[in-house]
Order: structure tokens, then C-alpha cells, then sequence
């Protein structure tokens, strides 16, 4: 797209100038109109435009959570003061530093000026906006309360960022630990054992079993490294397509709410996010069974959706969303307890947003816990290959230098 220089006031008549990129200079001058501001020149401009200029910058470029919670957070603030929604978009997509996030914000704009509504522009870019996201804001349009939707999903983007965050700080140190551990076998048996094979060798004396089995392991690896490390390659790689089918996925998503240690963990940070959507969306207005179908595709798992989905049936037949909750298997006591409530009393959004809020305390207390429960293990692990050296390789040292003495 062209981009123009263009020289114009504002409703005080300071001037005012930069850069715009559109269509042509019609379409510059209906902009700064619909700013607020008077044309006074408008022409090409000689810099390159940002699609070729950055372009490599734009290919690089991805959007994170830091920056939609920026745009949430922006426009939020822009709608809440009144700002044309055309505007406001026009405005961010020259200020955002984050290429691929201002060339979206543009495309956005366009696709308002070209009629669509808010909430259809953005799902046009499924990568950076989550069905969920679009699904508020098309609440907030239909509802006339874009502002306080916008604000609550950049707190709930807020939220969402902060536990992962703590859960990769309390990952760290155990993942350098393991890191350390396989780096040091890998060492051993490549070249700290076969050292220790020459002078057992040379000794010519009858080793331990545990010797034997550690020399015969060693040697192994010394052969086929190249074997073995392509089969690691090849078995990560067939994992991770086996995980891209929806077989795969669904098995996989079923299995991480299972793991030791970081199971319960990442169950509970489920059940935290589905009450916290949920609560959002009930208390936007949006119908249940609507409500259930956004919520269930944004919690990034599709063992839970389908436990999720599975209660539209029930809510369509006239059952309580309790009953229906309690038929997946899926929900703990206390949230079936607190829907149990809320439904009599009618405030199920409040406490549901309760029970998210419990959840997303317990995690990061267990999150700060977990490293605690993780060094035990590895400090057991490192106890046994020390172990295992010391029996496999120091103590024949020890019976071969009496042997040796006695020669």
C-alpha cells in the first residue's frame, strides 16, 4: 500500500504532520477528517513503505501476550474516552512498535471501512485473536460495552501470562539439573569409561558383574551413538506429528492432566481458566450453550472441550448445567458445589469468578512448591549414578590395586 506525507491541523489549528499509509489521497483526507484533523497537503512520500522497508522485520515479528495485552489494554481506554472505533484503530496501528501486530491492526481498519463489524475484522486473524477473544468483543459490540470487554480480557490475558511465567521460573532450575545429568552420562560413557576399559584390560583381573554390565553398556554407546541419537531424533519427531493428529492431540491432552507432579497442576489451572471464562462470558450475557462452546475452545485442551461440549446436550434436553457438570467427571467438588449454589441463588458468573480466583491461588502456590518437590527426586538421582559408579567402576579399581600390590 502507498504510503503519503501529509501537513494538516487539529481542532486548535496547531499543525500538525507525518506519515499515512492507504489507498490513495482520498482516502489520507478522509482519515485525518474523521481524526478531527484538516488537510492542508497531502503527497507521496519517498520513503519506502513499511510493507517493503520492514519486511523482513514483519516476517520475523510474532505477536506475544505482552503486546495484545497492550492493544486490549489501549483500546479499552480509547473506547471508554469515546474515540471512533476507526480512529482509535488508525491511531494504534501507527504507534504499535510490534510490525506484525500494526500491519493487523490495518488490515482490521480496512476490513471496518470496508463494512464488516469488529468482531469479524479481527477473526480474519485467527493467529493473533483466539476464537474467545473475538467472541467477547463481538459480546461487547452486540451489548454496547466494547470498553469493559476489552479491559477484562487484558486482565485475563494478564492472568493467563503470569502463570506460565511462574510455572517456566519453577521449571528452570530442575531442567538445568536434568540437563546437567544427561550431559554428564553422555560423558561418561564416552569417553570416562572407556579410559577405565583400557586399565581393566591391561590388569587382565576378573571384573564384577556391575562392572561388566557398565563396560558392555559403554561400549554400546560408543559404537551406535550415531544410531541412537538419530533414533531420538526420529522418536521426538514421531511424537510430535503423532501429537498433531486429533487422535494424538486428544490422547496427549488427556495424558498431561495425569502427569506426576505437574498433573494436579495443570488440572487445576483448567478448572481456574473455565470458571474465569466462564464467569466473563455468563456475566457479559452470552447464552449457555454459546457461552460453553467458547469457553471449552479456549482452554487449549481437547480432552476437556469434549468433557465440556458434552454438557450442551444436557442444558438443550433442560437439565441444570450442575447436572450436566456432574455427569463429564471432569469437575472437583468445590466447583460442582459452587455451581450447585449459584444456580439456586442465581449469581453462578459470581461464583464461578470465586472459584477461579481459589483455583489461580492454589497454583501458584503449588507452582512455588513444585521445585521444592522436584529436588528431592533429582538429589536421589544423582545419589544412584553415583551409586553405580562407585560399584561399577571404583571399587574394582580399589580390588585391582590390591591385586597389583601383591604382584
Amino acid at each position: 500500500m502507498p504510503l503519503f506525507r501529509y501537513k494538516a491541523r487539529d481542532h486548535r489549528g496547531d499543525a500538525v504532520s507525518g506519515n499515512m499509509e492507504a489507498a490513495n489521497s482520498d482516502a489520507v483526507a478522509a482519515q485525518l477528517l474523521e481524526g478531527g484533523m484538516t488537510p492542508v497537503e497531502i503527497a507521496p512520500s519517498q520513503e519506502a513503505p513499511r510493507d517493503g522497508a520492514g519486511l523482513s522485520a514483519l516476517l520475523a515479528a510474532r505477536v506475544g501476550d505482552t503486546d495484545l495485552i497492550q492493544f486490549s489494554r489501549q483500546m479499552h481506554s480509547l473506547t471508554k474516552a469515546g474515540v471512533p472505533l476507526l480512529s482509535a484503530l488508525h491511531g494504534l496501528a501507527r504507534s504499535t512498535r510490534n510490525p506484525l501486530l500494526a500491519e493487523t491492526i490495518g488490515e482490521v481498519a480496512e476490513s471496518l471501512e470496508a463494512g464488516r463489524d469488529l468482531a469479524s475484522a479481527l477473526s480474519e486473524h485467527e493467529e493473533i485473536f483466539s476464537l474467545f477473544y473475538v467472541s467477547m468483543v463481538r459480546i461487547g459490540e452486540t451489548t454496547g460495552r466494547l470498553d469493559e470487554i476489552f479491559k477484562r480480557l487484558a486482565e485475563y490475558l494478564e492472568r493467563d501470562k503470569r502463570t506460565r511465567q511462574q510455572i517456566r521460573s519453577a521449571l528452570r532450575y530442575p531442567s538445568f539439573v536434568i540437563s546437567a545429568i544427561v550431559a554428564a552420562i553422555a560423558i561418561l560413557n564416552l569417553f570416562v569409561i572407556p579410559a577405565f576399559a583400557k586399565v581393566f584390560d591391561s590388569l587382565g583381573a576378573e571384573l564384577p558383574l556391575a562392572t561388566r554390565i557398565l563396560l558392555g553398556t559403554s561400549e554400546f554407546i560408543v559404537a551406535y551413538w550415531p544410531w541412537l541419537l538419530g533414533g531420538l531424533f526420529g522418536a521426538l519427531l514421531g511424537a510430535r506429528y503423532y501429537v498433531s493428529t486429533e487422535e494424538g492431540r486428544y490422547r496427549w491432552h488427556r495424558w498431561k492432566l495425569r502427569l506426576p507432579l505437574a498433573g494436579d497442576i495443570i488440572y487445576r489451572a483448567t478448572l481456574a481458566r473455565f470458571a474465569r471464562l466462564f464467569a466473563m462470558a455468563t456475566q457479559a450475557g452470552v447464552p449457555l450453550v454459546t457461552a460453553l462452546t467458547v469457553v471449552s475452545r479456549a482452554l487449549d485442551n481437547d480432552y476437556v472441550e469434549e468433557r465440556i461440549l458434552s454438557m450442551q446436550t444436557g442444558i438443550e434436553r433442560g437439565e441444570s448445567i450442575t447436572q450436566t457438570a456432574a455427569a463429564t467427571g471432569l469437575f472437583d467438588p468445590l466447583v460442582m458445589q459452587m455451581m450447585a449454589v449459584g444456580e439456586e441463588t442465581g449469581a453462578i458468573d459470581t461464583l464461578l469468578a470465586e472459584v477461579g480466583e481459589y483455583y489461580e491461588d492454589e497454583v501458584a502456590y503449588d507452582i512455588e512448591r513444585l521445585s521444592a518437590r522436584i529436588e528431592p527426586i533429582l538429589t536421589v538421582i544423582i545419589a544412584v549414578i553415583v551409586l553405580v559408579l562407585a560399584l561399577g567402576v571404583f571399587l574394582p579399581m580399589w580390588s585391582l590395586s590390591e591385586v597389583a600390590i601383591k604382584k
